[in-house]
């Protein structure tokens, strides 16, 4: 392979890998949210995911609605389901004391029940958006940029940094900081801790909702796509630092990017694996993750 080509080959890898890290930090800001600052791995997270990719295909198809305009028709309405998931997760679960470990049965038997659910009402076929620019290509010397991943690169670039200013910058946002570590501190100040993490854990399931529309921009999608993701948002999670906004993002380009050079260089076969060596080293090197916990 002459050397031009391998550079070729580089920059379009560097760059894909960008853009899909992006991405990232948009399906894996929500499992920051419950999993990081909540203290609940809601592993359901990528069903979530999934529902909203078929959302948009369901609006796609049958009104020919943009997954962009979509994306915000449907967050408001997987914010009240993420409501009532936690309402009956705290029923069953945190108001008993019962043991956190049979909370995680719950959401696996809810992420099931999902998947079931898609498979008997879409089947294993792939489903895709028609929209005008899915299949265009901006061309920047040998380096192409497909705009089903630009866009959704930017997508995750706004809701990051979205919830990062709310999560900062509100009183909202410092309670979510504090409902897991000082709840009674929370309640003498009038603040109901129950209430404040139903809220957030319905602002983690609308950003999933969110990124599943992002998603079916990338790449068709079929209802067993989302067990690709149960362990992609939770390293993300993890290696950004459980609970950073900013740490979700680095860490999403930084998986993006090793997932792309691997794919390219090595084969797609080897791209998980590379992305969890990072994940491993890095938490040996810094068991914080890269921007510690908020």
């Amino acid at each position: 392979m002459e050397l031009s080509t391998i550079f070729d080959l580089l920059a379009n890898a560097l760059v894909a890998g960008i853009m899909l890290g992006g991405f990232y930090a948009a399906v894996s800001i929500g499992i920051s949210i419950s999993f990081g600052m909540l203290d609940i791995a809601n592993i359901s997270h990528p069903a979530m995911i999934m529902l909203g990719s078929f959302m948009a295909y369901l609006l796609n198809s049958h009104w020919g609605l943009d997954p962009l305009l979509i994306m915000l028709l449907i967050a408001p309405l997987f914010g009240i389901l993420g409501m009532g998931i936690y309402r009956v997760y705290f029923q069953l679960f945190e108001s008993r004391e019962k043991d956190p470990r049979r909370g995680l049965a719950f959401f696996f038997g809810l992420l099931f029940v999902t998947d079931v659910a898609l498979i008997l009402i879409f089947g294993a076929d792939l489903r895709g958006v028609e929209t005008p620019y899915v299949d265009t290509v901006l061309n920047f010397g040998v380096v192409g940029i497909p705009l089903r991943l630009l866009i959704p690169f930017f997508i995750g670039l706004l809701v990051v940094t979205g919830m990062h200013l709310f999560l900062t910058r509100t009183f909202f946002g410092l309670a979510v900081a504090a409902v897991s570590q000082e709840p009674l501190g929370l309640r003498l100040m009038g603040v109901d801790p129950v209430r404040i993490k139903q809220i957030a854990f319905g602002l983690s399931v609308a950003t999933a909702a969110m990124g599943g529309a992002a998603l079916i921009i990338i790449q068709p999608v079929e209802p067993a796509l989302g067990r690709e993701y149960i362990g992609r948002v939770f390293a993300v999670c993890v290696l950004g630092g459980m609970g950073s906004m900013s740490g979700t993002l680095y860490a999403a380009i930084l998986l993006g990017v090793a997932e792309s050079l691997t794919s390219t260089f090595v084969g797609p076969s080897w791209s998980p694996a590379v992305a969890f060596g990072i994940l491993l080293f890095t938490l040996a090197w810094r068991p914080a993750g890269l921007m510690g916990r908020n």
